[in-house]
């Protein structure tokens, strides 16, 4: 009797175990196809995922319109589409350097010129000394050595205003360093400088866009853009010399859809936001500058 009665129960669990299709009986099945099909799925923004690393992009002199709107420039705009656009952002000063450190310190600390470390040395606090030992990096393409303080080929030491503070001790030695194919974002602030062809200085905008569509893939490739908590902001230091001193300035993030905000915002801006995301003290003029945080989805 006790075999009959295990037999009996043996077909009925094989009789339902064959009604009950393949995918339901292997409940990995499904997830594991996914994986297969969408390996590189993007970073989940969610509520309340604080931004941990900051990356500026800096290109050279072009007005926004030049740009925005541009038909050599089909993958910028597709990024200024997809992600964030400032319509109304401008640079602070004429030329060059001044932007570069009005970004970075709050002010242009007196510079009305594109000269060297040697003519301008800053003792200034900036967004440099406000994250010491490696908190902020520097990735400059084209420098020859580590924080070189002149120019070479198609790098400009006026387009790196790290190597202009006096005040940071080794960092610069040690954290301002050339922008190799695999960029490190692991400091929590980064400022991006092509060289003078690829920034559109004296490229022009496909050159720029050539650049940028390889090295936004590859700044969106790193872990940290990955792990969903990395913003970066392209923008240009100045415009061509129109009224208003217009730029673009494109916000890129997890957390940006499709965003196009017509409110004022300068380079002061995007140094209070910066700042603000990152928890630091507000330097210069950036205290009475309009914030983005809020706009862009972070």
């Amino acid at each position: 009797m006790k075999r009959s009665a295990i037999a009996l129960t043996v077909a009925m669990l094989l009789s339902l175990a064959a009604a009950i299709p393949v995918a339901a009986r292997d409940h990995r099945a499904g997830p594991r196809s996914l994986r297969q099909e969408q390996p590189r799925r993007r970073p989940l923004a969610r509520r309340g995922h604080a931004i941990r690393h900051v990356v500026w992009v800096l290109m050279e002199n072009k007005d926004y319109s030049s740009v925005i709107g541009s038909g050599p420039a089909p993958y910028i705009n597709h990024l200024a589409h997809r992600y964030g656009l400032a319509t109304n952002y401008s640079a602070i000063s004429h030329p060059s350097l001044p932007n570069y450190i009005a970004l970075t310190s709050g002010s242009t600390q007196r510079v009305s010129d594109d000269s060297g470390p040697s003519s301008h040395r800053l003792a200034a606090p900036s967004i440099f000394s406000q994250l010491p030992h490696g908190a902020s990096r520097s990735l400059e393409q084209g420098m020859p050595s580590n924080c070189a303080r002149d120019d070479s080929g198609g790098y400009a030491v006026r387009h790196n205003p790290e190597a202009y503070y006096t005040n940071l001790g080794r960092e610069c030695a040690s954290f301002d360093v050339p922008f190799g194919a695999k960029p490190n974002l692991s400091a929590r602030f980064t400022f991006v400088t092509p060289n003078l062809t690829n920034d559109m200085h004296d490229g022009s905008i496909q050159d720029g866009h050539r650049f940028l569509q390889s090295s936004v893939h590859a700044l969106m490739a790193t872990s940290q853009y990955r792990a969903g908590n990395t913003v970066i902001f392209i923008t240009w230091d100045e415009n061509e010399g129109a009224s208003g001193n217009q730029v673009p300035c494109i916000v890129i993030s997890p957390y940006t859809h499709g965003v196009r905000d017509g409110a004022r915002y300068s380079h002061y801006s995007l140094l209070r936001t910066t700042e603000s995301l990152l928890g630091l003290p507000l330097l210069g003029g950036a205290r009475s500058a309009s914030s983005m945080r809020g706009k862009f989805g972070f």
